[in-house]
Formats: structure tokens, sequence, C-alpha cells
């Protein structure tokens, strides 16, 4: 059973309560219940954290290189700002799959660009919380690609 990482960024802790307009009204709790429920069914665990403190959001991604198959990132506003998550995520062998709630090209400019972009395997953005669901499938799709490539062999487990 491989481990798939979802990581989320600042503020995700106030979904559901901070501009439902933009967000919607589900809760970061029930995204987790979500992504829990649909990495089961795919056969994967799941660690799910988020933060508001960059380097937090790095050392998940260091333990990631350990035991994790996969990524899946919602970096918030550190999309935008963060060189080191970037870095820590160029640290990582496995498939990154970025996700965003809101279609940050219909924001503001200087949401249009994204360090973690650089990265990633895919780029999911615009379809709510949902994201993360297709996103946790991409990556349990390309981690069973790359298990074959390796005669099946889990490197997570």
């Amino acid at each position: 059973m491989s481990l798939i990482y979802v990581l989320n960024g600042p503020n995700l802790n106030l979904l559901g309560k901070r501009q439902p307009h933009i967000y919607g009204h589900e809760t970061l709790a029930d995204v987790e219940a979500d992504c829990r429920k649909l990495a089961a069914e795919l056969g994967h665990e799941l660690r799910f954290h988020q933060s508001n403190r960059e380097y937090e959001i790095i050392d998940w991604i260091h333990e990631a290189r350990e035991d994790g198959a996969g990524i899946v990132i919602n970096p918030a506003a550190f999309t935008h700002t963060s060189l080191a998550i970037l870095d820590a995520l160029n640290t990582f062998e496995g498939p990154v799959i970025e996700v965003h709630i809101s279609n940050v090209h219909k924001r503001e400019s200087f949401r249009h660009h994204s360090f973690v972009s650089h990265r990633a395997d895919g780029v999911i953005c615009g379809l709510g919380t949902e994201g993360y669901q297709l996103g946790i499938r991409r990556a349990a799709t390309m981690i069973k690609a790359a298990n074959k490539g390796r005669g099946d062999h889990d490197r997570a487990g």
C-alpha cells in the first residue's frame, strides 16, 4: 500500500469560513474525509497536513522523500512566493500534483505565477475541492505506472 501525502498551505485551515464565494463552504475536515475515503478505495494510505508555516510544509516534503509515493499539494499563497518549497519538491522522486480550489488565472495577476508548477507533474485549478480527489486519482495512476516499470515493487511499503 503506497502512501500519498496531501499538503495544504496557509489559511486553508479557514476553508469554509474564509471567502466562501471563492473557496466554497466545505471545511478542510470535509476535504480530508473525502480524500481519505478515496485513497482507501484506491488502495493507498494518506497523510493529510495543513500549516501556515513554510518550514513545516518543507519538513513534510522531506518526510515524504523517505516514505511517500506521491504528493498532492495546495501551497496556497506559498505558490507564488516559495522557492524553498520548490527546492524541497525537487528532491522528491514521486509524482507531485499541484491543486488550487479557485481558478487562479481568473484572479489577481500575481496569482498567475506558480513556483510549484516548475516541479508539478500536473496542475488542477478552479474545480473547487473536487480538485483534491482528482489530484489523488492522478497521483495513484502515476504511482501504479511507476511501480509497473519497476516490476510492481512498491517503494513505499
